[in-house]
This record gives structure tokens, sequence and C-alpha cells, in this order.
């Protein structure tokens, strides 16, 4: 991933430092926000859109298993602690709310007799949770225990009307996860796609009875879910996703969920033509939350090229508004930000 805080923009991969590069992508150095970071940084941090504050934790085997981090809207870390209770499980990405920190430790745990080059693996014994942390004072972590299921991107988390934590996101079972891990790695008999059998799930958290929900939102098999930023930790009517070929799907798409009514958009690729991730760009003026566009990385598997579409996030299916040819294929999966010039 690629991030702007602080005037700094970061590159991250959640096994090392962040890594400052310059608006032209040419290295700096490896960037430590002035000694305070001593772990490595995830590649889903979260800036809170009113605050300016830049959320992010590290994760790690060993203990302290996981570490939580807040910068200021300057860019100097203002809250470093370690988040007890929380185990050696494949925490990839996490989520804020207005008023909590929330982790996922769910049963994709740290098995060093996993020998394909990622040392985790799916454990039926380890009782999954979500965490909740005060963000705006200090207290103590509050862990849910959810169904046994896996959450590798969170779409956004916020709370609801009832003072309940509500997290929403590609769902995997024990069955999904396996099929998509066997591509992601390149174990024998993967599959032909790297997503299968993730779906939109809703994550319902009460903090007055200590119990969780979870309701499934679609049936699509989706991955890569994206929000406008502008709704990070606050109640968000749409999400965006990458849509896999499977339940009745068979191509690509790029989809638009509506949370409210349930209406599900797409934009079909193609078969052979697999999206990444779709940023969102709010339009200049904009006042609705999917007034802007959509940006998407198009790798064309026969033709091993690339495309950068401009999609009207407020009309998916009108289709692209602009279309750039890249000189090379760049591979689906990475992460990216829309980040205005600074200048």
């Amino acid at each position: 991933n690629v991030i702007c805080h602080a005037g700094r923009y970061l590159a991250l991969q959640e096994a090392n430092l962040p890594w400052e590069v310059t608006a032209e992508l040419d290295t700096v150095g490896a960037y430590d926000f002035g000694g305070k970071l001593t772990s490595a940084m995830t590649a889903h941090p979260k800036e809170d859109p009113i605050t300016g504050e830049l959320h992010f934790f590290s994760y790690s085997p060993v203990p302290p298993h996981l570490t939580y981090y807040v910068a200021d809207d300057s860019g100097e870390i203002v809250r470093a602690e370690a988040v007890e209770g929380a185990g050696p499980s494949l925490m990839h990405d996490f989520a804020i709310t207005s008023d909590h920190a929330v982790f996922l430790d769910l049963p994709v745990v740290f098995n060093p007799e996993e020998h394909s080059g990622i040392p985790y693996r799916w454990s039926d014994t380890y009782v999954p949770r979500i965490g909740v942390l005060p963000r705006t004072k200090r207290g103590d972590v509050t862990w849910f225990e959810v169904d046994q299921a896996a959450l590798l991107h969170v779409t956004n988390a916020y709370v609801d009307g009832q003072g309940r934590i509500v997290v929403e996101g590609p769902r995997y079972d024990r069955a999904s996860w396996e099929s998509s891990w066997k591509w992601w790695v390149g174990a024998p008999g993967y599959g032909p796609t790297p997503g299968t059998g993730s779906t939109l799930h809703r994550w319902t958290l009460d903090p007055t009875s200590g119990k969780a929900t979870s309701e499934p939102l679609d049936d699509l098999v989706t991955e890569f879910p994206s929000i406008n930023d502008d709704y990070t930790g606050i109640h968000n009517q749409f999400g965006y996703a990458v849509a896999f070929p499977g339940a009745g799907l068979t191509g690509y798409a790029t989809t638009k969920f509506d949370g409210v009514t349930g209406e599900q958009q797409l934009y079909r690729h193609g078969e052979d033509r697999m999206p990444g991730e779709a940023v969102f760009v709010p339009a200049a003026g904009g006042r609705l939350e999917d007034e802007g566009y959509l940006l998407t990385i198009v790798s064309d598997l026969k033709a091993d090229a690339s495309q950068l579409l401009v999609l009207d996030a407020s009309e998916l299916a009108k289709g692209p508004i602009a279309v750039v040819e890249l000189p090379r294929r760049v591979p689906s999966g990475i992460h990216g930000h829309w980040i205005p010039d600074l200048g």
C-alpha cells in the first residue's frame, strides 16, 4: 500500500517499517516516526477524516502479539500500547470507529509447520474474537467471541444508533480460506482465481450484552473492499469491491453495494480481465457519499497488459469515463490511495 500522512509518502508492507518515498516515488529510506516505531507497521492504517490522526498497528507471532499506535495530524506518535489478550493470529487489517479501534483475532494462526512461505494456518481449535479498544480514553480491550470465520480486509466499522459496534467485510469459512490460500502461495491444487467463497458479512458487537452476531449481506464472491475514505469510522451507505467468478457471475466485476437497501451494482469487466481494488476519488465540490470516481487497474490475463479505468462511482453501469493504457502489466491485488497533489 502507499499512503500520505503529514506530508510524507509512505510505502507499506506489514512485515517491515514504512519506507518513505517522494511524490515521484524515489526512495528516501526507512521511516520510524522519529524512533518511536520499533516494529513493523500494517499496510492498512486508518486516517480519521475528522481528527487527521493515523491509527495503525503491528502484529507478531511472539509477544507482544499486537501493538496499537496513533500518530497525530502532524505525524507524531502520541499513543503506543500493547493490546492485552491478543493472540498469534494473522492480523492483516483492522478498523476504527469514532470511538474505538477494532482488532481481528481470528482462526488463521501462526504455525511453524506451515511451509508455504507464510507461516500461518487455519486452526479449528482457536477461539475467534474481535477486540474493541477505546480510542478517546484509556481503557481495557473488550473481546467478543464470534463465529468460526476469517476476515482478511475490512470494508468499514461504525457505531450504530443503539451503541453497538458494526464491522463489515468479506468473510471466509475454512473451505474458502484454504482454497484461496492455495492460489496466493502457489500451492498444488490452487484454483483459477485468487478469490473463492468470500462473501460480504456484517458483525454486530453489543457492549451491553457482550455478545456478537453476524449476518450475510450478499452472495457474490468479493474481496479488496473499499469506501469513500471520508466515511472511515462512521456509517457508510456504499462499499466497493472486486467480484470474482462464482455465485452466478462468470467473469470479473467491480461492485457497488448499498448497505441500506441491499442493492448491488456491477460493472462487468469480462472473463479474462481482472480488476484491482477500486480507489474512490471524491468529485470536486461533491456533497453525496458516492459523488466521485473509482480508479481500478484491470489486468488482461490473455494479453498480458493492463489499463487504468476511471468509473463513475454513482453509476457503475455507465462504463469507463476514461481509459489509460499502461506500458506494462500491473499485477492485481495491489492496494493504493488517491493522493491529491500537495504542491
